[in-house]
Parts: structure tokens; C-alpha cells; sequence
């Protein structure tokens, strides 16, 4: 289906996992994307398939989020749709033994990051009237995980952020939510099992959803189908919502 067709959309972290699938899914429903990501080489051998718009970009760095937005709205006159979806795990550690500048590293990009791209983009968004930001969110932002302190932060930061920017602008006639996609089959997943330090990391992995099914789901959060979730946290565990995006009968 091509249900979002000449819409203009900006993904970060799109060089891989549910960053790289949401950018799949986002073109095969007839989007313009941007992929912002630090890998440069790899956003733009995914643009050129896509016929989108690379931007090297580290959303821990304000100024290079405000440039990327700015690329989009240049070259496409606007900007319809932010996927806030750039994270890090790392690092895998106790608060007692983490690397302060790596723990400090992982907020920048985690929770600043999606501050960034909300900052960047929601000016533009207030004064058309009209726009959708998503953030991709975790079970993480609610429940402590042992060695996760910093993901957990950063996500329950992100979360709080969400629900703040739904509050200040959905009277202005933007549309913004979280998607909790549970455990994904994707590069983090094996950097988590490797650590083998707390439930997560001994889950069988056979039980992790596809990085197709949240980027499916991103896709549905764009449309009117979603719009009784605003300012919400849409949670990809739950059955109802599977069978309403067409992941599951």
C-alpha cells in the first residue's frame, strides 16, 4: 500500500536495524526518506536504493540534527515526518564500574538526540500546521535492567520527552507518539546476549521480532488509523495492536 505517498520523512539511525527496515517501509509506501546516521558509506548506499537523501549526521550534535532537517526541508519544501530512532546499549555496565564520558556518550545520543531532532523539527511542524514525530521507545524507559543503566535513562528520558512535545503541540495539529517495539532481531540484540547480564540477555532468539514489524508499525503510527494513540506509548507486545497494524491475524 502506498498510504504515504509524497510524504517527506527523516529517519535517524537508518544505517541498520529498525532504522534501515522503517526506511524500507517508509519508500515501499511511497515516502521521500532522509536517513541520518553517523555511517555514512552505509546511509548512502541506501539512499542511492531508495531514492532518498543520505545525511551523515550524529544526532548527539545539535547543529549537524538542525543541518540535516534543513537538507530535507531544501530540498523537498518541508518536512512531514521524524523518526526519532538513533540509540546506543552501550555501555553494558554497573553503575559503580561505568566510564563516565561512555555512560555521559550514551545519554548524548539517546536521550539529547531525540531533544535534538524534536528541536530541529518542530518549529518548522508548529508553523505548518501539521507534521508527526515518532520515537522509537523500550521497556527499558520503565523497568531498571541490571547494567542498563544508562539505556534506561536515556529511553525513560525520551519517553518523558514524547508525552512533553505531544502536550505543547498537538493543539497546533501535530501528531506524536512512542512505539515500544519489545526485543528486536537486530546488531543490539547480539551485543546484549554477549553481556549475559540480566534476563534480557538470555532470552533464546528465537523469540525477537523482525526489524520489519516496528517499521511496519511506524509506517500505521503515520496514518489516521493511529491517531486515537496520540501522546502515547504504543506497545508492539501487545496483541491488538499487532492485529491492528497486519502483523498478526
Amino acid at each position: 500500500m502506498r498510504q504515504l505517498m509524497g510524504k517527506i520523512v527523516l529517519i535517524t539511525g537508518a544505517s541498520r536495524g529498525i532504522g534501515e527496515a522503517a526506511a524500507r517501509a517508509f519508500a515501499a509506501a511511497g515516502a521521500t526518506v532522509g536517513l541520518a546516521s553517523r555511517n555514512a558509506s552505509r546511509i548512502g548506499a541506501l539512499a542511492e536504493e531508495l531514492k532518498g537523501m543520505a545525511l551523515p549526521c550524529d544526532v548527539a550534535v545539535y547543529r549537524e540534527v538542525a543541518l540535516a532537517v534543513e537538507a530535507m526541508r531544501d530540498a523537498h519544501g518541508r518536512l512531514d515526518v521524524l523518526i526519532n530512532n538513533a540509540g546506543v546499549i552501550e555501555p553494558i555496565s554497573s553503575l559503580a564500574a561505568a566510564d563516565p564520558e561512555t555512560w555521559g556518550r550514551s545519554v548524548d545520543i539517546t536521550l539529547k538526540g531525540v531533544f535534538h531532532g524534536m528541536r530541529a523539527a518542530l518549529p518548522g511542524m508548529v508553523a505548518a500546521g501539521s507534521g508527526t514525530i515518532l520515537t522509537v521507545s523500550s521497556g527499558a524507559a520503565h523497568q531498571p535492567l541490571l547494567g542498563w543503566s544508562a539505556y534506561c535513562a536515556g529511553k525513560a528520558g525520551a519517553a518523558m520527552l514524547t508525552r512533553s512535545a505531544d502536550l505543547e503541540t498537538r493543539a497546533a495539529g501535530l501528531r506524536i507518539m512512542g512505539l515500544s517495539p519489545g526485543t528486536v532481531a537486530t546488531q543490539m540484540q547480539v551485543a546484549i546476549r554477549a553481556s549475559g547480564v540480566n534476563p534480557v540477555s538470555q532470552l533464546d532468539p528465537s523469540v525477537h521480532i523482525p526489524p520489519e514489524w516496528p517499521a511496519r508499525a511506524l509506517v500505521w503510527m503515520c496514518t489516521p488509523a493511529a491517531d486515537g494513540y496520540l501522546g502515547q506509548e504504543i506497545s508492539l507486545r501487545d496483541e491488538a495492536i499487532r492485529r491492528a497494524i497486519g502483523l498478526v491475524a
